[in-house]
């Protein structure tokens, strides 16, 4: 990739340079931003750098030098202030989760290009079809905790946002001229809102399977899961570094009374089985002596409430096709759901579940209360 800047990267890792940054950036219009984390380093994943760039400048803010990022914190909160992100959704979990951060006046040019229809998402590829940019190296997988940041994890850092705006003003006037702007921005209010997903913290539901366990197998997992946990934060390591979850399984469904069953279990190394192997089965054993667990059974859904689901489902599909976008983009899954969930029977109540959605509801809305009341 040809990368010629007028000037170096602003390196930020005391709060004199930081503040100094801070003036520039509140000024500028426009700001593009990124972050990269460390969840596969470490047992609490947290974001380790903070990468911003306004028209003239590139800035790498060190998230692991302690600094006051409050003032930082406004700027994405301030409304006059366009926040240009690629793929923002997990960008802006994390700054959530670690800083408290809100946003307003959001871009998001990965999103901008599903709405366009592009084939192909990942910055690299949208830089080189928009600018004939050849893709850099990838770092994604670098360990961005670690310090020093070695001068090409810098460079990758940087030009991550560093076409972020220029990207942003080619993509913006091609939803202007498809008239579909207001439908990006619709999204992009809906990603500012976003966050993790996660109600149910048992400790055996990241584990792929465990709802086909027995109820005694699933008290094993249970202990298992623990087990690892412990052994993870004292590592400081992420889960699957200490023990996979489909060798925890196995081990779960095989519930072994000594090293040698436990070195029988298909999936898990010989290493990790010596390694561990006093832990784990002391887990098992902890496990077999526990209360069996019975999950929950969710109450099935009326057959009503599935055939509306198939019916948006296949009218969304076909949508899609026809706009050349993916069925998504047409209607987000959490509102097809509470669509059908609601079964509104006026267009008004229709209005109310889609106040999220208010550009979809104006161009879909009377194709979709057709068919959630079709034959009713």
């Amino acid at each position: 990739m040809q990368f010629n800047p007028n000037k170096p990267a602003v390196w930020i890792d005391t709060q004199g340079v930081l503040d100094s940054a801070i003036f520039a950036l509140e000024s500028a219009p426009c700001l593009a931003v990124d972050t990269e984390s460390n969840s596969l380093y470490a047992y609490q994943e947290q974001v380790c750098l903070i990468q911003c760039s306004t028209q003239d400048s590139d800035y790498l803010i060190d998230g692991l030098a302690g600094l006051d990022l409050s003032a930082l914190g406004k700027i994405f909160a301030d409304v006059s202030i366009q926040k240009i992100f690629h793929a923002a959704e997990y960008d802006v979990i994390c700054l959530r989760r670690d800083y408290g951060f809100t946003f307003q006046n959001l871009f998001d040019t990965m999103q901008a290009a599903r709405i366009l229809g592009f084939q192909q998402l990942g910055l690299s590829a949208v830089l080189e079809g928009q600018f004939g940019l050849e893709p850099v190296r990838s770092f994604q997988k670098a360990n961005w905790g670690k310090r020093p940041l070695s001068d090409e994890m810098k460079q990758y850092a940087r030009v991550d946002t560093h076409y972020l705006i220029p990207l942003r003003e080619r993509l913006a006037e091609q939803l202007q001229n498809n008239k579909l702007m207001e439908l990006a921005e619709e999204d992009f209010r809906r990603v500012c809102n976003a966050e993790n997903n996660v109600n149910d913290r048992s400790s055996y539901t990241p584990v792929r399977g465990y709802h086909k366990l027995a109820p005694q197998e699933l008290a094993v997992l249970d202990a298992l899961c623990a087990f690892r946990d412990s052994k993870a934060k004292q590592l400081n390591r992420p889960h699957f570094k200490v023990i996979g979850s489909r060798a925890l399984l196995a081990i779960a469904k095989a519930m072994p009374n000594d090293f040698n069953d436990l070195a029988r279990v298909e999936g898990l190394s010989p290493r990790l089985a010596k390694r561990y192997q006093r832990g784990v089965l002391e887990a098992v054993k902890k496990g077999k002596q526990s209360q069996p667990i019975f999950l929950q059974k969710h109450k099935k859904p009326s057959n009503a409430y599935i055939k509306r689901i198939e019916r948006l489902k296949e009218w969304r599909k076909e949508k899609g096709k026809q706009l050349g976008v993916q069925s998504d983009i047409v209607l987000p899954r959490d509102i097809l759901e509470a669509i059908a969930g609601a079964h509104p029977h006026s267009m008004d109540g229709l209005q109310k579940v889609m106040a999220e959605v208010p550009w979809r509801y104006e161009h879909f809305g009377q194709h979709i209360f057709g068919i959630i009341n079709k034959g009713n």
